[in-house]
């Protein structure tokens, strides 16, 4: 009869073979997902993914394979409780890398939801357009976008550690299900590829450099305004980039986000990364004012403020807001002139934002693609983003034309893609006449 000692050692052994043949049972994305081809991963992204969590598997395989053949040799002599140290942790691994797969399968199936696949396979390519710089500024990662519950996006950024161990492949966009058109997508879309951005540049901490030496140069009465503007500016840099890639239609979404009962669009936690969301939208409004100059963001931040008066606020919530507010065009101009390292000497304002996107420049692009309807198909993601919020803010697109052209455009994204660059393939069902014409009634923005 075989000893505790003899027996340890065969259970020890038997378990770790059955974790090779749960392994073997791990299949690639690309033989278990049954998705449309348009709905599939941006190539990149796929390979990337594939590539990562192979890897990963790879390895897990060679130290199960290493602890088999250990108990078998010299790990025969070893006490029961120092093999049971050494499957532990291997058994550890192998559950991290069956959670990160469930991360990224989360991400995936959805893609064999109808029509949901090929919305989000469109939003990838979007998001990979709101990634891109005039300039090798930095090497932009795959992007993968998928849809849950709640107001707000998140983003697990890509060439970050995930749980457990191991760098991120790619950027995982998560874009709530309530926002899947529009200005809504638009804004909660570019604002997480904000945050990408900004981490390949290093923003935040050069940013934030920057905010405490004004701090420190500031008088008396405004030192608390900048430490709170550098306690938030990560969030306010996302916002930043939202801003200069799709225009108004960025604050538009925000103020989507944000319009919560009166309570909370003035609750002030000054502990919290993001702004409170009274004085996010103001901040909105100036750095989009700051990047393109135009009376369209003045009459949004006094339309803001129609909407949530900040009469009968408590003495505390009055005091914060006026120590904040003066500072808010300075904080904008500091974003818009900074110089961060990585974009060798230029400034932020000089190298994100483009000339196309200022606001008359969209208003222009909206009339031309009136009379030529067609060249939307070659047009960035981004572009059309930020003319179509421009267009919704001055009454010249309803919202119902917007949701069904935008759509019909996210699939025309998700089939090019699928086929570039063999061949370019027109999404069926673009109208040539795509958008709508002005009403008679006046619209209040200009």
């Amino acid at each position: 009869m075989a000893g505790p000692h003899d027996l340890a050692t065969w259970l020890l052994e038997q378990e770790s073979r059955a974790l090779l043949s749960r392994l073997d049972r791990v299949k690639p994305f690309a033989l278990q997902e049954t998705m449309v081809p348009a709905a599939n991963l941006l190539p990149p992204a796929q390979l990337a993914i594939e590539n990562y969590l192979l890897d990963g598997r790879r390895k897990l395989r060679s130290q199960v394979t290493d602890l088999i053949d250990w108990l078998a040799g010299p790990g025969r002599s070893a006490t029961p409780a120092d093999q049971q140290r050494r499957f532990t942790v291997i058994r550890l691994a192998f559950n991290t890398s069956l959670a990160q797969l469930d991360m990224f399968s989360d991400a995936i199936t959805q893609r064999s939801e109808t029509e949901t696949g090929v919305w989000l396979s469109g939003l990838d390519v979007a998001a990979q357009d709101a990634l891109q710089l005039t300039g090798r500024f930095y090497d932009p990662p795959p992007v993968v976008c998928y849809l849950d519950r709640g107001l707000g996006g998140a983003i697990r950024r890509a060439r970050t550690r995930l749980p457990g161990g191991g760098e991120n492949p790619a950027a995982i966009i998560r874009i709530p299900r309530e926002r899947m058109i529009g200005f809504g997508i638009a804004s909660s879309l570019v604002h997480e590829v904000g945050h990408q951005a900004a981490a390949l540049l290093d923003l935040v901490a050069s940013l934030r450099v920057a905010l405490q030496e004004r701090e420190r140069q500031a008088p008396p009465a405004e030192r608390t305004a900048w430490q709170y503007w550098a306690r938030t500016i990560s969030e306010v840099v996302a916002d930043f980039w939202a801003l200069a890639k799709v225009g108004i239609a960025s604050t538009l979404g925000l103020i989507a986000v944000v319009s919560l009962p009166r309570a909370f669009v003035f609750r002030m936690n000054l502990d919290d990364p993001h702004p409170f969301p009274w004085i996010r939208v103001m901040v909105s409004c100036a750095i989009g004012d700051r990047l393109y100059p135009h009376i369209q963001w003045r009459q949004m931040a006094s339309t803001w403020e129609a909407l949530y008066p900040t009469a009968g606020l408590e003495q505390r919530q009055r005091d914060v807001i006026d120590g904040l507010r003066p500072t808010i065009p300075a904080f904008a101009d500091l974003l818009a002139s900074h110089r961060p390292a990585n974009l060798f000497g230029q400034s932020l304002g000089e190298v994100v934002p483009e000339p196309a996107r200022a606001p008359d420049a969209l208003l222009a692009q909206f009339e031309h693609w009136q009379e030529r309807p067609l060249e939307l198909r070659n047009a960035s993601p981004t572009l059309i983003f930020a003319v179509f919020g421009r267009a919704r803010i001055t009454g010249r697109m309803s919202p119902e034309a917007e949701e069904r052209i935008l759509g019909r455009l996210i699939t025309h994204w998700a089939v090019t893609s699928t086929f570039a660059p063999a061949q370019r393939i027109a999404a069926p069902g673009i109208s040539p006449t795509v958008v709508t014409p002005r009403p008679a009634a006046a619209v209040r923005i200009a």
